[in-house]
């Protein structure tokens, strides 16, 4: 029963207790982040999010398990956490790969008789309307391989030895775009909405095993793959660093979402007026053209 309040106390735990016992005993459990000791995957770790989060997970003292495709911006980020003190492992794989995830997830479990919290952040953002996509059925295959099938892939891996040691947290970094459904975001969004649904339902089945899952809906974040998208340079966005304050608390607190008031908002909108909402987007689609980027012969998809 108590697990009903998992989120409430675990905020009250963070916001309240531990403030005020590491003023009167920083060496107190009590003061302590539940990350300290506990072993982290975060997927997408070379760069942005991902890289931003190792850092504030090493600094609670967890151990961080770095995962990117660029070996050399791993070892880079598992300096820098080491140089300050904290602990990091890094591991090379592309995770658009099933069999390099299937690999990876034997060398961690190799290496580590337990993993406690998985981080999916790797992933691929794709803006390009439909009219140029006819001929183009690859980029949804490649998003949903590296949004989708990559981090299912490593949870059914790591699902077991969670469930059997009684405790695992998941934290998805998604997009509000699963609620808003933006034009020119078909590839993208739908991926991301394919893993949101899929960790509701994970959550549902391994809840009793003590195994919980947060699905992150973030609006714009300042990364690289929001760069090509023109329309996007003036708004405003979080930096890679307050989106990964949340993806700390998210872990720390374990609550079911993540998100924001305009999305909320949006997908209220979505159900109790699904056609003022087509004529609204419909109208912001054509305010906001392709970019130059995706109307290129070439790739303008971006990772993290």
């Amino acid at each position: 029963m108590t697990a009903l309040f998992l989120t409430p106390v675990a905020r009250i735990r963070r916001q309240v207790i531990r403030p005020i016992a590491a003023r009167l005993a920083p060496a107190s459990d009590l003061a302590a982040s539940p990350l300290a000791d506990r072993t982290v995957l975060i997927t997408g770790a070379s760069s942005g999010i991902g890289e931003a989060t190792a850092y504030a997970v090493a600094r609670r003292g967890g151990h961080v398990l770095l995962v990117a495709r660029r070996s050399d911006e791993l070892d880079r980020v598992a300096a820098a956490i080491r140089a300050d003190g904290g602990s990091a492992s890094t591991y090379t794989a592309d995770l658009s790969d099933a069999a390099a995830v299937d690999e990876l997830v034997a060398r961690v479990l190799a290496d580590h008789d337990e993993v406690h919290y998985l981080v999916n952040n790797a992933g691929r953002s794709i803006r390009r309307s439909l009219a140029l996509s006819y001929d183009r059925a690859h980029d949804f295959e490649r998003t949903m391989a590296i949004n989708y099938f990559a981090p299912v892939r490593l949870v059914l891996g790591l699902l077991p030895t969670m469930r059997e040691q009684g405790f695992g947290h998941v934290v998805n970094v998604g997009t509000w775009g699963t609620q808003v459904k933006a034009p020119k975001y078909a590839a993208y969004i739908a991926s991301k909405t394919a893993l949101d649904t899929f960790s509701r339902i994970a959550g549902r089945e391994a809840w009793a095993d003590g195994v919980t899952f947060t699905n992150m809906r973030f609006a714009l974040v300042r990364t690289s793959m929001v760069a090509p998208t023109d329309a996007y340079a003036k708004l405003p966005a979080l930096s890679p660093e307050r989106a990964a304050t949340k993806v700390v608390h998210a872990l720390e607190d374990r609550p079911l979402t993540v998100g924001t008031i305009p999305g909320a908002v949006a997908e209220v909108v979505n159900l109790v007026a699904p056609r003022l909402s087509d004529l609204l987007f419909a109208s912001s689609d054509r305010r906001f053209p392709d970019s130059d980027a995706a109307r290129a012969t070439t790739s303008s998809d971006r990772m993290r």
